[in-house]
C-alpha cells in the first residue's frame, strides 16, 4: 500500500481501523483536541501508541495526502472539511465518515470539490470494536466505484449504495432513529424499573414481547454505549432529527434521543466502575442519583 493516509479526528473509530491494518506505513494524523494544552499529551501520547505520525494542524496532516478519513464529531463534519480544503491534494479521496444529516454531508462535498479533491459519503453500519477496519461500510456519489476498490486493498469493508451523496448517510440516519432511541428508551424504562423495585417483572415482560433478546444484558448493554459515548451519540441524534426535518416530518423521537443521550453522556459515575462488566442493576445504583430529578 503506497497510499498516503490522514485522519482527521483520532478518537476510537480513526484508532480502531489504524490498529486493523498492517501494510500501511504512511499515516498522519490531526485531532483539534490539541489545539488544547490540556489535552494535548494525551493525544500525542495516543499517536505515537498506534504508529501514526502526528501533526499538530490540518495543513501538515493533510497536505499531499492520496486519502483523508475524517472521523470527527458529526457537528465538526462540515467544519473540517472548510479547515482541510484550501490544503487538500487535487484528486485527494475525502472520506467523510461522520454520521451526519445528508443535507450536512452534500455541504461537506461542496466545499471539497470545490477545492479539486473528491468527496465519498461514507456511513459506518457497526460498531467499530470488534471487527475494527472491517466493520461494514456504505459508500455513495460520484467516486463512489473507485474509492471501494482502494479501501478493499487496505482492508477494509466497503459496499456501493447506488445515488448522490447523502444516499448512504440516509441509511445510516434512518437507522439511528431505531437503534439509538432504543438506547434511549432502555435508559428511560430500566432506571424507573429498577427504582419501583419491578425491573424483574418488567424484562421478563419484555423478553415474552420480544423473544430472542436477552433484556438483561441489553439493558447493560445499551446503559453502558450510551454513558461512554452518550455525546457523540448526542450530536449524531441532532443530525438525524435534522434528516426527519428535512424530509417534511416531524422529528419528536429524534429530538427526545438528543436529551437522553446528552443527560447519560455527561452524568456523574464512579469512574472505577467497568460499564462492560457491570450489570444493569449496578449501572442504575451508579447513577441514579445524578439523574433522579430535583424539582
Amino acid at each position: 500500500m503506497t497510499q498516503r493516509i490522514t485522519f482527521i479526528g483520532f478518537g476510537e473509530a480513526a484508532t480502531a481501523f489504524v490498529d486493523g491494518w498492517t501494510d500501511v506505513p504512511d499515516i498522519r494524523a490531526f485531532d483539534i483536541k490539541t489545539d488544547d494544552d490540556a489535552q494535548r499529551p494525551t493525544l500525542l501520547s495516543r499517536y505515537q501508541e498506534h504508529g501514526v505520525a502526528g501533526r499538530l494542524n490540518v495543513k501538515d496532516a493533510v497536505t499531499d495526502a492520496d486519502m483523508v478519513f475524517c472521523t470527527v464529531t458529526a457537528d465538526q463534519a462540515p467544519v473540517a472539511a472548510q479547515a482541510a480544503a484550501p490544503y487538500l491534494k487535487q484528486g485527494a479521496l475525502w472520506f467523510d465518515m461522520n454520521s451526519c444529516a445528508p443535507s450536512s454531508k452534500r455541504q461537506a462535498a461542496e466545499t471539497i470539490e470545490a477545492a479539486g479533491a473528491r468527496y465519498v459519503d461514507v456511513a459506518v453500519m457497526a460498531p467499530v470494536y470488534p471487527q475494527q477496519n472491517l466493520a461494514p461500510l456504505l459508500l455513495a456519489g460520484p467516486h463512489a466505484a473507485e474509492a471501494e476498490q482502494l479501501l478493499k486493498t487496505l482492508p477494509m469493508a466497503p459496499r456501493v449504495v447506488e445515488g448522490p451523496v447523502g444516499s448512504a448517510s440516509s441509511i445510516k440516519m434512518i437507522r439511528s432513529i431505531m437503534m439509538k432511541g432504543m438506547e434511549a428508551l432502555t435508559a428511560e424504562c430500566v432506571l424507573a424499573a429498577v427504582n419501583a423495585g419491578v425491573d424483574e417483572a418488567v424484562l421478563s415482560s419484555l423478553g415474552k414481547s420480544y423473544p430472542g433478546i436477552d433484556w438483561p444484558f441489553q439493558a447493560a448493554y445499551n446503559l453502558e454505549r450510551s454513558l461512554v459515548h452518550g455525546a457523540r451519540r448526542a450530536a449524531e441524534m441532532r443530525e438525524v432529527a435534522k434528516t426527519v426535518t428535512d424530509l417534511g416530518f416531524p422529528s419528536d423521537m429524534a429530538t427526545a434521543t438528543v436529551a437522553w443521550q446528552e443527560r447519560l453522556g455527561a452524568v456523574e459515575r464512579d469512574k472505577e466502575l467497568d460499564l462492560e462488566a457491570a450489570d444493569y442493576r449496578t449501572i442504575v445504583a451508579d447513577i441514579t442519583p445524578g439523574l433522579r430529578r430535583k424539582d
